[in-house]
């Protein structure tokens, strides 16, 4: 969208394709940051990775039968991310094997499936790049419903999940289903990154996922303002990220990223200052 400038940022607001950018993007950065900042509690950020790969196979896979894609994609997305916390728990391999056992299959999958249908084509580099500026009706529809659903489950069991987070064992010893919830997050990873696909890309939606959290931990606040803090910094540089590329003419993924990396840089500086008083 060249020949604008910041001056004509209001206007932007009045075209539904800019309003279902930012709609759509405020969810899925929301739901990333919450569920981003327990994962990186858990020790398991690079699953976002995994999971992110394999999504490659499911997009391809939509798109070579005539699916939508993001459908195929979150059914590979949910088995992959099971697989991972199977080889876990059974002890058959750690999550750094296990997660490039996942990796390896997701990859291989999308490069047959893309040679059968004669390679690559604008659709499938949407969902490897991200495009959160052409959101249809459809995406952002299915965006709500994900985010709705991801939310709801943490906002209601969020004590839960952090005491497994935190202690597995005294969470058993108390009563906590640990199995069943550990079941449930797995699912929700999953629905994470299977809405952030068309926002942020198969390729950054790692970084959207890990940034905002590592953002928050720097300040060291309580669980509830470090979770906060990272939902307002994830919104943020998806509202930004959407309204500089808008403006500039640039891929919105990436400037997302970048503005996420900056708030991150400025409380890690703001931090280690503090700690030099």
């Amino acid at each position: 969208m060249s020949g604008l400038s910041f001056s004509d940022i209001p206007s932007l607001f009045g075209y539904q394709f800019m309003q279902y950018a930012i709609v759509g993007g405020t969810l899925a950065a929301a739901t990333c940051a919450a569920i981003g900042l327990f994962m990186l509690l858990r020790r398991e950020a690079l699953i976002g990775e995994g999971i992110a790969h394999v999504s490659f196979g499911g997009i391809a896979l939509g798109l070579f039968i005539g699916v939508y894609p993001v459908y195929t994609a979150l059914l590979l997305s949910v088995i992959a991310t099971l697989f991972i916390t199977w080889l876990r728990r059974r002890g058959i391999a750690n999550s750094d094997a296990a997660i490039g056992i996942v990796v390896a299959f997701g990859l291989s999958l999308g490069l047959v499936l893309l040679s059968l249908s004669g390679g690559f084509n604008v659709d499938l580099f949407t969902y490897l790049f991200g495009s959160i500026l052409t959101i249809d009706t459809q995406d952002l529809a299915t965006s709500v419903g994900l985010a709705v659903g991801v939310l709801l489950f943490l906002l209601v069991l969020h004590k839960e999940v952090l005491s497994i987070t935190f202690d597995e064992k005294a969470a058993r010893v108390s009563g906590i289903p640990v199995e069943k919830i550990n079941f449930a997050f797995s699912i929700l990873v999953a629905l994470t990154v299977a809405l952030s696909i068309k926002i942020i890309g198969i390729l950054l939606v790692t970084a959207l996922l890990i940034l905002p959290g590592v953002a928050a931990m720097q300040l060291r606040l309580s669980f509830r303002g470090t979770m906060l803090f990272a939902i307002a910094a994830s919104v943020i540089s998806v509202a930004a990220g959407v309204t500089i590329s808008a403006v500039v003419n640039v891929a919105t993924s990436a400037v997302i990223i970048f503005v996420a990396m900056a708030v991150a840089a400025i409380t890690t500086v703001y931090s280690r200052l503090g700690d030099t008083k």
